[in-house]
């Protein structure tokens, strides 16, 4: 990408995927809520089946310590959201009480469509990278009026996994992360993609109001560099 182009931040993907929910859902009642939760499922998968394939090119088994290890993303600037570990065993439990998509939300008028995102991605990723995995949500999401969220990652990790968990962390660095604009193209092309395959054309008209509404908040230069993603990588390995 140019330097002199704009590049997507947390605020641009939460966006966008809070109007595709916003459009379908405002059309389409519960069966555009069903397709979202579907193509948010998708998309969890696919960004897991990632994770899988970048852990065994290193040559890392694929375990609950490695799914961390090689998360996709990291925050626009430090402080954008508060995150950590509950504990390591007897299950490994997170939590989030500070997030960037909730925030983008709110701002945007967003937050009865944004929290569609929350049902079942973390999940979706941790099953696209394992598919004998399952990630339990243990509290009310934040986007769902909730205090934090809290995860149970369904296997402990032991004081020397997680020594090698942050280990692991600091050698890859952001070798195996993609900027938010890979993200913000990935979501709308799979969400697109279900919204169209379940509510035909009135899935299509929904992302042509989204597509409308992100434009009119960003500009036509963010939609653009999402043009870009699609010609740099083949959307083609998400169908």
């Amino acid at each position: 990408m140019s330097p002199t182009q704009p590049a997507c931040k947390i605020e641009h993907h939460a966006t966008l995927f809070g109007l595709l929910a916003k459009y379908a859902i405002k059309e389409n009642g519960e069966k555009g809520k069903d397709a979202i939760l579907k193509g948010m499922t998708r998309y969890g998968n696919e960004r897991g089946a990632r994770m899988a394939q970048n852990a065994l090119k290193h040559g890392d088994d694929l375990t609950t310590m490695t799914s961390q290890a090689y998360g996709e993303w990291h925050p626009d600037y430090e402080g954008q959201m508060d995150a950590g570990q509950l504990c390591i065993t007897p299950t490994l439990r997170t939590y989030v009480s500070r997030c960037a998509w909730c925030d983008a939300w709110k701002k945007h008028g967003l937050s009865e469509y944004g929290k569609y995102y929350c049902l079942n991605v973390d999940n979706a990723v941790y099953q696209g990278f394992r598919s004998d995995f399952i990630c339990t949500q243990l509290s009310t999401p934040l986007s769902w009026g909730g205090e934090r969220c809290e995860f149970d990652w369904g296997h402990p990790l032991t004081e020397e996994e997680n020594q090698l968990l942050a280990k692991k962390k600091t050698e890859l660095g952001t070798s195996c992360m993609k900027d938010f604009t890979y993200h913000t193209a990935h979501i709308l092309y799979t969400i697109s993609k279900m919204l169209e395959k379940e509510l035909g054309d009135a899935g299509r008209n929904a992302v042509k109001c989204a597509v409308k509404e992100y434009v009119r908040i960003f500009g036509a230069e963010y939609l653009e560099v999402l043009d870009q993603v699609y010609e740099e990588h083949s959307m083609q390995e998400y169908l």
